[in-house]
C-alpha cells in the first residue's frame, strides 16, 4: 500500500474515533452531570527516504474531558443536589469500585441508603454509604453536604472531592469515572465546591453543536474513503494500460 492510501486510511481511522466519541456525547446530552469528551489528533510527519518529500499522517493522540459546568435546573426534590464548583461526588458501583461523577439525582433504596437513580451508592466523606432512617422526615442538605433530618439531627455528610487526575480516568456509563486498573484515585476533600439542594446539573453537552460536529466528521470520513476509491481506480487503470502496451 502506498503513501496516499496510508494517509487516507489514517484520516478515516481518526474520523471513526471522533464519530464514536461525538455519538456518545449526543447520547448523554440529557444525562445529569455528564461531561462531554473531546478527541485530540496530532500530525505525524514522515520524510521521504530518497525524495525528501514530507507526508503528514493523522494519529489519535487520546481524548480529554470537557470540565465545564452544566446549567443548574431547579427540581424542588429535597434529595436532588447539584454541585456549584469543580468538585466531584463519590459512588460505590455494583462491582464494588469507587467511581466519581456529578449526578445528583438521589433516592433511598430498600436498605435506607442514599443511591443514584441508577442504583450506585452515594458515599460520605469517609467513603462509606449514607443511611437515611425512615423516620427522618423532610431531609435537609447543607452547602457543605451535611445531611440532616427534619428535626435538625445530622445524619451524614456527602463526600465532596477534588480529583486532580480525572483526565486519566476511565469512563463508565452514566457519566461516572473510575481510576485505571492498579491506580489510586488521588481524591482529596474538595475546596471551593458547595452543594445546592433541590437542583440538578445538566449535561454540558450542546446537542446542536454536537450534531454539527457529527455532520462534519461524516463528510471528512466520506472524503477519505473517496480518496482511496479514486486512487484504486487510477492504479487499476494504470495497470490495464501497461498490460495493453506490453
Amino acid at each position: 500500500m502506498d503513501t496516499i492510501s496510508h494517509v487516507a486510511l489514517s484520516l478515516a481511522a481518526a474520523m471513526r474515533r471522533d464519530l464514536e466519541v461525538t455519538a456518545n456525547n449526543i447520547a448523554n446530552a440529557n444525562t445529569s452531570g455528564f461531561k462531554g469528551e473531546r478527541v485530540v489528533f496530532e500530525s505525524y510527519v514522515a520524510d521521504g527516504a530518497t525524495s525528501g518529500d514530507r507526508t503528514d499522517f493523522v494519529i489519535d493522540a487520546g481524548s480529554y474531558v470537557d470540565l465545564r459546568a452544566g446549567a443548574l435546573t431547579n427540581t424542588g426534590n429535597p434529595l436532588d443536589i447539584a454541585l456549584n464548583g469543580p468538585g466531584w461526588l463519590a459512588y460505590r458501583t455494583d462491582d464494588g469500585r469507587t467511581a466519581y461523577g456529578r449526578d445528583g439525582r438521589f433516592m433511598t433504596n430498600g436498605d435506607g441508603n442514599l443511591v443514584t437513580v441508577s442504583g450506585a451508592q452515594v458515599l460520605d466523606e469517609g467513603g462509606g454509604p449514607i443511611g437515611v432512617p425512615p423516620d427522618a422526615g423532610a431531609i435537609e442538605i447543607a452547602q457543605d453536604g451535611t445531611v440532616s433530618s427534619e428535626a435538625g439531627v445530622p445524619l451524614a455528610r456527602i463526600g465532596l472531592f477534588d480529583v486532580p487526575a480525572i483526565q486519566s480516568f476511565e469512563r463508565l456509563g452514566g457519566g461516572l469515572f473510575v481510576p485505571p486498573d492498579g491506580a489510586v484515585s488521588g481524591a482529596v476533600p474538595a475546596v471551593g465546591t458547595a452543594v445546592v439542594q433541590g437542583a440538578i446539573e445538566s449535561s454540558n453537552v450542546q446537542p446542536i453543536v454536537e450534531m454539527t460536529r457529527l455532520m462534519d466528521i461524516q463528510k471528512a470520513y466520506e472524503r477519505a474513503m473517496q480518496i482511496n476509491k479514486t486512487h484504486d481506480e487510477l492504479a487499476r487503470d494504470a495497470i490495464r494500460r501497461i498490460g495493453r502496451q506490453s
